[in-house]
C-alpha cells in the first residue's frame, strides 16, 4: 500500500510538471542549429524521460534552441541563452530551461533554451567539442536573427546551471569574433561572443582539484585527458580582456560542485577588471534551480540577478 501511494504520488507530480508547462511548450518555435548538416553527428535516437521536475533528454541527436519570444513584441528587447545542467550526461530541459524562459519571459526578455549534445554520449573524437559547436553556432543564430526579432545584438547574454553554468562560462572565455577561413556563412560573419554571463552554482574548475565535479570532467574530457585538455576546459584559466561581465550564484553548502568554482571566476575576471557580482548563500545544496520548495534564501536569486541586469542596463 505504501509503495502504491509512493508511486501514485510521484505519478501525480510528473502530471502536474508536464501539464504547467504544456501550454508553454506550444510558444516555443524549435529552431535546428545546422540545417547544413550535424557535424560529429552521432547514430542514437534522442531519449526524453520525465521525473518530478519534468522533461529531461539523455541522448540528443537533433541539437536545437527552442525560442520563447515576448508575448508583445518590443524592438531592441534583450536575449539570454539558457543552457540547462546535468553533468554533461543528461539535460534537465524544464527545471533549469523552460521553468526559466518563463521567468525571462516575465521579466522583458527572449529565451532560448539550448537542447545541446550530451558529451558523455558521444564519440571520443567529438566528446569534447560537441557542447560548446552547439553553444557557439547557437549564439550565431540568434545574433543573425536579431533584426528580425526584435532583439539587441549588443545584449545577447548567457545563463547556465550546473554543467549548463560550465558551458556558459566555456563560451563566455572561448568565444570568436566569426571564423574567417569556414565555408559556412553564419560561422564566418557572426560572433559567437555573449554579451553578458549568468552562472548559477557552476562547474568552472575541471583541475585535480577537490572543487572540481569529476561527473562532468569525465564526460565532457574522458577518463585520461591531457593537461591541455583540463587546463583549455578550466575556464577560470581563459579568462581575457574581452570576456563578457558575468554574476555567479551560489551556496555554501553545495558539496556537489563546491563555491570554490564561482569564486576562481570572480577573480579570474577582477583580474582583468571585468565587472563581476558574485552571490554565495549560507543554506542551500546542489541543483535548486527556483528552489520552489526551499525555505532558505537562495530562492531570491532570480531577484538579486534581476536588479543586476537593471544596473548593467540590459533590461530597464
Amino acid at each position: 500500500m505504501k509503495n502504491f501511494l509512493l508511486i501514485s504520488m510521484f505519478s501525480f507530480f510528473i502530471s502536474h510538471a508536464q501539464n504547467q508547462n504544456k501550454d508553454f511548450y506550444k510558444e516555443a518555435k524549435r529552431i535546428s542549429l545546422y540545417p547544413e548538416g550535424i557535424p560529429c553527428k552521432s547514430d542514437f535516437e534522442t531519449v526524453v524521460d520525465y521525473n518530478s521536475t519534468g522533461r529531461t533528454f539523455k541522448k540528443i541527436s537533433d541539437p536545437e534552441i527552442w525560442y520563447f519570444p515576448l508575448k508583445i513584441k518590443k524592438d531592441n528587447s534583450p536575449a539570454v541563452l539558457v543552457m540547462p545542467g546535468g553533468g554533461y550526461y543528461d539535460l534537465w530541459f524544464d527545471k533549469e530551461g523552460v521553468d526559466v524562459a518563463k521567468w525571462l519571459n516575465k521579466i522583458g526578455i527572449n529565451a532560448f533554451v539550448l537542447k545541446y549534445r550530451l558529451p558523455h554520449w558521444e564519440s571520443e573524437q567529438c566528446k569534447s567539442e560537441v557542447a560548446l559547436m552547439d553553444a557557439q553556432r547557437a549564439m550565431r543564430i540568434i545574433r543573425i536573427n536579431s533584426t528580425k526579432w526584435g532583439i539587441n545584438s549588443e545584449k545577447i547574454g548567457v545563463l547556465g546551471f550546473s554543467a549548463g553554468g560550465h558551458l556558459a562560462s566555456t563560451i563566455s572565455t572561448h568565444h570568436d569574433q566569426g571564423l574567417s577561413q569556414s565555408k559556412i556563412e553564419i560561422e564566418r560573419t557572426t560572433s559567437s561572443r555573449p554579451n553578458f554571463t549568468i552562472l548559477i552554482y557552476p562547474v568552472v574548475s575541471l583541475q585535480n582539484s577537490p572543487d572540481t565535479h569529476y561527473g562532468s570532467r569525465k564526460n565532457l574530457l574522458g577518463k585520461t585527458p591531457t593537461n591541455e585538455l583540463v587546463d583549455y576546459f578550466s575556464n577560470e584559466l581563459q579568462v581575457k580582456s574581452d570576456t563578457p561581465p558575468a554574476i555567479l550564484i551560489h551556496t555554501n553548502e553545495d558539496s556537489a560542485v563546491p563555491p570554490e568554482n564561482s569564486i576562481l571566476y570572480y577573480l579570474a575576471l577582477r583580474k582583468y577588471n571585468i565587472p563581476a557580482s558574485i552571490h554565495i548563500w549560507e543554506k542551500g545544496g546542489h541543483g535548486l534551480g527556483f528552489a520552489k520548495d526551499g525555505g532558505h534564501a537562495f530562492k531570491s536569486w532570480p531577484k538579486i540577478c534581476e536588479e543586476w541586469m537593471i544596473e548593467r542596463n540590459i533590461i530597464n
